[in-house]
């Protein structure tokens, strides 16, 4: 088989264990009661991958991300195995990032040099705040010195490409303190900060008993003191809420934002590939319980659902991913990810662009500053009617 009939994709790996549930999370994550069944989940995890593999045919592992949950619950050995298994049984692109979500209250030395001899050469923390106060109202289990211990015991450990996630407009946060968190992990130089606003989603606890948050005018002071501090510091924003130095994107989230495809295996994950000869993008997803996961794993009864995109929905699912990105995209991207003629939205594109909302020129097609602040109005003009 050629080189170019091997389709390039990225691996999601879901491990959906918790110590605990925080109160503003909507992912498929389970407070671990008992003992992680950790060896039981590697192999349900690569019987998973070889079902997927049948469908997907033959491709290439661009990129690996294990999110969650909490995949630093796992030891390193279960890692270093499951990431084995991953390059038995698929080709991997030579020197691929390999990320890894981790809590700075479930690791510990030994198990960062685990994981970077097992192979994660990417490592997202998620410190949300170094405040004691506002880690206490996020119900985190980590203290903010615990998280600065974490991060220099990384560091240590040889993860130079570290990511730290960092939120604000958090309950009763003021700009001076998110300005504090900021500053304390930018004294890390970290080479990638993923910095978002709490927003209250459906299912969580916070739905049902919302805190009080700042005001959306006292999130906008927020959101535009972090972004001076952290252009001032070097860093360039590349999307919504991810800023990096040059060169050190996240390259697994720039395939999502690209409309590129994906298998996604592990209890809840989700995957996007292209079928029928690239005619046909189909999301599937897996079943959310981590038991029945267990038990399904390998065979159809795997499958939570599957959506075959059709063409009325492609432009919106398009431009909803790839607007998040400052770069834009190319019209290009468009035909070659979709299948579609140009023609399918040019003229929507031109109408942006003369409200002021998107830019177009050499580069491409990108949101202006009026229209990366109302995305979400901008992308209703994709909704199928």
């Amino acid at each position: 088989m050629s080189l170019e009939q091997v389709s390039p994709v990225g691996l999601y790996i879901h491990i959906p264990w918790c110590i605990r549930k925080c109160p503003y999370c909507d992912f498929n994550s389970h407070e671990l009661k008992g003992n992680i069944q950790e060896k039981e989940y590697v192999a349900a995890l690569l019987r998973d991958l070889d079902f997927d593999l049948k469908v997907a045919g033959a491709v290439q592992i661009e990129t690996i991300f294990l999110g969650g949950g909490t995949p630093s619950l796992f030891s390193p050995e279960a890692i270093a195995e499951l990431l084995a298994g991953v390059r038995a049984r698929v080709a991997c692109k030579p020197g691929l990032e390999v990320s890894m979500e981790a809590n700075p209250g479930t690791v510990e030395s030994g198990r960062f040099k685990g994981f970077r001899q097992a192979g994660i050469n990417r490592l997202s923390m998620g410190i949300q705040s170094f405040d004691d106060e506002m880690l206490k109202r996020l119900g985190r289990i980590h203290s903010g010195q615990e998280a600065i211990n974490a991060i220099e015991i990384a560091q240590a450990a040889g993860f130079d490409n570290l990511n730290l996630d960092l939120m604000f407009g958090l309950p009763n946060q003021t700009a001076e303190k998110a300005l504090a968190d900021l500053n304390q992990a930018l004294a890390f130089d970290p080479l990638h900060l993923s910095h978002y606003q709490l927003t209250i989603e459906p299912n969580t606890f916070f739905y049902k008993q919302p805190p009080k948050l700042p005001e959306d005018d006292d999130c906008w002071e927020i959101q535009q003191g972090c972004k001076q501090l952290l252009e001032t510091k070097g860093y360039e924003q590349y999307e919504i809420s991810a800023w990096s130095r040059p060169h050190h994107r996240c390259q697994h989230n720039l395939n999502y934002w690209r409309f590129g495809d994906y298998l996604g295996i592990g209890a809840g994950a989700h995957g996007k590939i292209h079928s029928m000869g690239g005619e046909e993008i189909t999301r599937i997803w897996k079943v959310k319980n981590p038991r029945d996961y267990l038990q399904s794993a390998g065979g159809a009864a795997v499958l939570g659902g599957r959506n075959h995109l059709s063409r009325q929905d492609l432009p919106l699912e398009f431009i909803m991913n790839s607007l998040r990105l400052k770069e834009g995209f190319k019209p290009s991207l468009f035909e070659s990810q979709t299948g579609l003629a140009w023609s399918h939205i040019s003229d929507d594109i031109l109408r942006l662009k003369g409200e002021g909302l998107l830019v177009i020129d050499s580069q491409g097609v990108r949101c202006s500053d009026k229209g990366w602040s109302f995305l979400d109005e901008l992308l209703q003009r994709f909704v199928p009617s």
